[in-house]
């Protein structure tokens, strides 16, 4: 499994005892055979408690190869932010069950970019390999080999199609620009909030290129969908949203009683919602 903060070591969950001083030892399995090196554990107190975790011994191989080789690290490097497809999430893009990482956003000069890869597109298959979730997916691209190009199938507007993306190396840091803003509150929308156009300033602080700024919360679908105050909304039903008025047009013209999905921008990254729209009367 993969924990906070290491999304590219597909950890090894066991219930061996692991206490101070013992991580960098191995994880046998019954038949004598190393299978990890032993990292941590999940504590409350500083003490074992049940639970601990080890690196799968073929990451720990090739870290060792590449030291040797390099005498650094390397990892595979797509160039998205992702996220799970919820059964809201699967249903707004018509989808029979939940499966892939969704695509909540590309990264400016990154493979994905480059390759074609979309906001709004589910990666469901990266180098033949099938991802079940977003959190399978930076395991594999981060085991990938850099500067080589390898298929990647996604779901785009309900068809799969296959991309090939020539992987980049994962960058040492990457930082996201936050920004509070606080506009004035007007008449909530069918959806429950109102929102207002972002000036230019606020989009320069906000770095994103168009969008509208949820400037208050009512009682309603966006509420309940997990919509907040100073949310930026950038597409909405798989239309990107340039500015308020279009925004106003796309809600009025929402189906009720459909479930779409809505992305939006909060504290510096993108997530997509399922919001379930009201019907009429």
């Amino acid at each position: 499994r993969s924990l906070p903060r290491e999304n590219y070591v597909p950890f090894i969950q066991t219930d061996v005892a692991i206490n101070p001083g013992n991580s960098g030892g191995p994880l046998f399995n019954q038949e004598g055979e190393v299978v990890g090196v032993n990292s941590q554990i999940y504590s409350r107190t500083g003490g074992y408690m049940g639970l601990s975790f080890s690196i799968p011994i073929e990451v720990a191989m090739d870290v060792a190869d590449q030291l040797k080789t390099s005498g650094k690290v390397s990892r595979g490097w797509l160039g998205v932010l992702i996220q799970d497809v919820t059964l809201d999430l699967a249903e707004s893009f018509g989808m029979k069950h939940p499966r892939g990482a969704l695509v909540a956003k590309v990264l400016p000069d990154s493979p994905a970019l480059t390759s074609g890869i979309k906001v709004g597109d589910i990666i469901v298959e990266f180098n033949k390999q099938e991802v079940l979730n977003s959190s399978n997916l930076p395991p594999i691209v981060g085991s990938s080999k850099v500067g080589v190009k390898l298929p990647v199938t996604v779901i785009r507007n309900g068809r799969e199609k296959t991309l090939n993306v020539k992987l980049g190396e994962l960058p040492d840091d990457q930082t996201v620009a936050q920004a509070n803003v606080k506009p004035e509150k007007k008449t909530a929308n069918r959806l429950g909030f109102t929102a207002v156009d972002l000036s230019d300033k606020q989009k320069e602080e906000l770095e994103v290129e168009d969008g509208v700024l949820v400037s208050h919360m009512v009682t309603g679908a966006a509420s309940q969908a997990g919509v907040r105050k100073d949310d930026i909304i950038l597409a909405i039903d798989n239309k990107p949203v340039a500015n308020l008025k279009q925004f106003n047009k796309i809600v009025k013209e929402l189906p009720g009683g459909k479930s779409v999905a809505l992305l939006v921008q909060r504290g510096g990254s993108p997530t997509f919602l399922a919001i379930k729209v009201p019907k009429e009367g």
